[in-house]
């Protein structure tokens, strides 16, 4: 639906600072800027949150074509002379409004569904069980937040019969804003369990909150029962779900019989969105979701997010779902619309329902075949060359044999990297910050080992004011790869200064010698003002100026224009030993006394930051003006006290059982016989050995790792590709996969066997395990 300029402005009680006026209505709301795809028809709210304020994207997104926007602050006019500013105290609360106000447009069924799990399943379950009744339109994938849910509603459309819309809050006084908006006529509460209990006081606060959703609704769906499930006990979640949807159906008016005919039809709902290497310097998004429009509109702002800019993009899809209210030729001419929208390079399509209606894509440079096999005869890894391709397709269209072919490594062994976990995490040590305090997110190391890009990706994406590495050389593959946000440069020994100058890379300054080096180079190349950051040693006494060696440095500086200093920090040695504390105490000390003493010494003011992982939980009266969050990020936790218990596991390391073999007591297994069977056992081979990271010192027993629903010892010796397991009391198969450490098996056990830390198992995963980044 289309809505004046004027018509928004009334909703939302805006001022209005027009300098021109536009005939084009609006039919995009725009909230990230990355997703831009009609410019003339969009209007952009500038929210602020999350350390990061929309108002710096507006004069980028005017060159970029948008007139419209809604904003807090209003910008500088002349160099936007033809923009429309609506100008609010809340730039939220306006979004909100006027999804408000839209919503009640509609006399339509409204369902609305929250929980602590199954809301996407429930949500997928009843589209499928209800799309030949209704034209529905729904959230896309989880899109169940302030801003989530305002975007969802945005969706309904003259031709919408019910809206199916989640509700997800995660502090109490959320669930009330998004009741208002959605004016749900049925409320479904799928459960109430421990999952993120950090934002309330306690469990019953948390299941007020949730339940007052079913407030003032016609029908109202409360939990089967809030006992916990196990995640992966999947016959239970399912048939929970299941009968969630059942009870839905029943108060819909459908009868048993119906309901069971179409419950029999359900296919899984894969929430997965994994992103992998692919061959030819090609990144793959492999999204085994929902395959309709829907689900398509928010897979491509995903790639369109995800590709670094200019690269080409192309899409192999399969056919679509059957939508019995919508016809054949609608659905392809949307699809084309999406595709052209978001400037997909090319199509490559599989199904006889995208050959039928090959005109609809005559705009774009496409490839379509009958089938996945017709697909796979024709196929060439020549085709894809550095490129960002997203894979979506039915499950029986059967894809991942594309995916095997376009991975990179055909690898057995995998590291999966949760970036939705690595997301909850920034969110709760930003939880704990004044608004005002900036975040460092260290991604150095490769991102202790999972992989830099794609997890700076994400904290850029959370609002992570800073990046900090370990080597210029990570800092300059993170720009090239389209990263724009600040860099710290942390590792000591700077060689290429001009890569260093030229990519924008601030590096920690911790002794004259190479102060004198970077001003001597910077003069050469014509630099001036370039941030750097101090380094003090408050008593780590690894590296970093004393406090008598200060006058020096500022002498230094004085006599130079290359550097400014942005920043001053030092290193905390024992921020997670609360025995130590004294200790500790004594560096804030020192550092206050030698970051007073640096700037007193010029006028501008010069950032702080002393705590790290350990410092912001403990010591949060010390946050200064920024922190830097490490090993937290990742979901280890460096403190055992209960305050860290909301971090989630980002990595976990699995690989396959590749033969199973019984053997008698007595038997040895392995190199050196060291595994000597003491009964009868099942023994299996995992394709997994040191040359993968798994440490010599976990085989013989001393871990246990998990297959088949059990805790399995090692036996004998870790090989170099491989390490035996007894799997006797477990129920494992050839090809079951095998958990090294994730959920089951917390990488904190195989640091203490090792008498390590986790960072060195993190680190210690080779680049030959694939890398599987995804999220839920």
């Amino acid at each position: 639906m289309e809505y004046s300029i004027h018509e928004i402005a009334s909703i939302i009680g805006a001022k209005t600072v027009q300098r021109d006026a536009h005939a084009s209505g609006v039919t995009h709301l725009l909230t990230d800027s990355r997703s831009l795809v009609d410019p003339p028809h969009t209007i952009f709210f500038a929210l602020k949150g999350n350390g990061n304020d929309g108002h710096r994207y507006v004069e980028p997104l005017y060159r970029r074509g948008v007139r419209y926007f809604v904003v807090m602050e209003t910008p500088q006019l002349d160099t936007m002379p033809e923009a429309t500013f609506l100008v609010v105290d809340d730039s939220l609360a306006a979004l909100q409004a006027l999804a408000a106000s839209h919503r009640r447009r509609f006399n339509i069924p409204v369902l609305a569904i929250t929980g602590s799990r199954g809301k996407t399943t429930v949500k997928e379950w009843l589209y499928q069980l209800l799309k030949d009744d209704y034209r529905i339109v729904r959230s896309p994938r989880s899109y169940n937040s302030q801003i989530g849910v305002p975007l969802s509603l945005w969706e309904l459309a003259p031709d919408t019969t019910m809206a199916i819309i989640e509700a997800g809050i995660s502090t109490t006084g959320e669930m009330e804003r998004l009741r208002q908006m959605i004016a749900p006529t049925m409320g479904i509460v799928t459960n109430v369990l421990d999952d993120h209990d950090d934002g309330f006081d306690s469990r019953d606060e948390k299941r007020r909150e949730k339940m007052s959703l079913l407030d003032g609704c016609d029908i109202a769906i409360p939990p089967l029962t809030d006992d916990a499930v196990a995640p992966d006990d999947k016959e239970r979640v399912n048939a929970d779900n299941a009968h969630t949807c059942r009870r839905v159906m029943r108060a819909l008016g459908y009868d048993d019989h119906e309901i069971e005919r179409r419950l029999a039809r359900l296919t899984p709902v894969n929430t997965r969105l994994d992103v992998i290497a692919g061959v030819n310097e090609c990144t793959l998004i492999v999204d085994g979701y929902t395959s309709d429009t829907s689900s398509l509109a928010a897979a491509l702002d995903f790639m369109k997010r995800r590709a670094p800019q200019g690269q080409a993009t192309t899409v192999i899809l399969s056919d679509l779902v059957d939508e019995a209210t919508v016809s054949p030729r609608e659905t392809y001419a949307a699809v084309a619309r999406l595709l052209a929208e978001r400037n997909v390079t090319r199509l490559v399509g599989v199904g006889p329902e995208l050959c039928r209606h090959a005109e609809c894509f005559a705009a774009i440079d496409t490839c379509l075949y009958p089938a996945t096999a017709a697909l796979l005869a024709a196929f060439s890894q020549g085709d894809y060359v550095n490129e960002t391709i997203l894979i979506k397709g039915q499950p029986h269209f059967h894809f991942n044999q594309i995916v095997d072919l376009l991975e990179a490594r055909a690898h057995q062994t995998v590291e999966e990297i949760d970036l939705a976990a690595l997301a909850s995490n920034f969110k709760f040590f930003k939880s704990k910050l004044k608004p005002s305090t900036l975040t460092i997110a260290m991604v150095k190391a490769s991102g202790y080992g999972t992989g830099s890009y794609e997890v700076a990706k994400t904290l850029q994406d959370c609002g992570a004011d800073y990046l900090a590495v370990a080597v210029h050389d990570e800092g300059v593959q993170l720009r090239q790869a389209g990263i724009a946000m600040p860099i710290i440069v942390l590792n000591p020994s700077v060689v290429n200064y001009k890569a260093m100058f030229t990519h924008h890379l601030e590096p920690e300054i911790y002794s004259l010698e190479e102060c004198w080096g970077l001003v001597r180079e910077g003069e050469r190349l014509g630099v001036s003002n370039f941030p750097v950051h101090i380094k003090l040693d408050t008593g780590m006494h690894r590296l970093g100026f004393t406090f008598e060696q200060l006058p020096e440095l500022i002498a230094m500086l004085h006599r130079q224009r290359v550097l400014t200093p942005s920043s001053v920090f030092s290193h905390l040695c024992v921020a997670d030993e609360p025995a130590q504390d004294e200790y500790t105490l004594s560096q804030f000390e020192y550092f206050d006394h030698c970051a007073n003493k640096l700037q007193e010494a010029f006028p501008h003011p010069i950032k702080r930051h002393i705590l790290n992982t350990s410092g912001i939980v403990r010591f949060p009266e010390r946050q200064m003006d920024m922190v830097r969050i490490g090993i937290g990020l990742y979901g280890v936790k460096t403190l055992d006290d209960g305050s860290e218990d909301a971090l989630q596991p980002v990595a976990s390391l699995h690989s396959v059982i590749i033969s199973i073999k019984e053997w008698p007591a007595g038997t040895t297994i392995g190199y050196g016989r060291k595994g000597i069977l003491t009964r009868r056992s099942r023994i299996a081979t995992v394709t997994l050995g040191y040359a993968d990271g798994l440490d010599r010192h976990f085989g013989n027993g001393n871990l246990k790792v998990w297959a088949g629903g059990a805790l399995c010892p090692t036996v004998g010796n870790v090989c170099m590709d491989a390490v035996m397991i007894d799997v006797t009391d477990a129920h494992c198969r050839v090809g079951d996969r095998v958990e090294i450490f994730g959920p089951h098996v917390p990488i904190e056990q195989l640091a203490i066997v090792r008498d390590t830390i986790p960072y060195e198992i993190l680190t210690s995963i080779s680049p030959r395990v694939k890398r599987v980044y995804f999220r839920k």
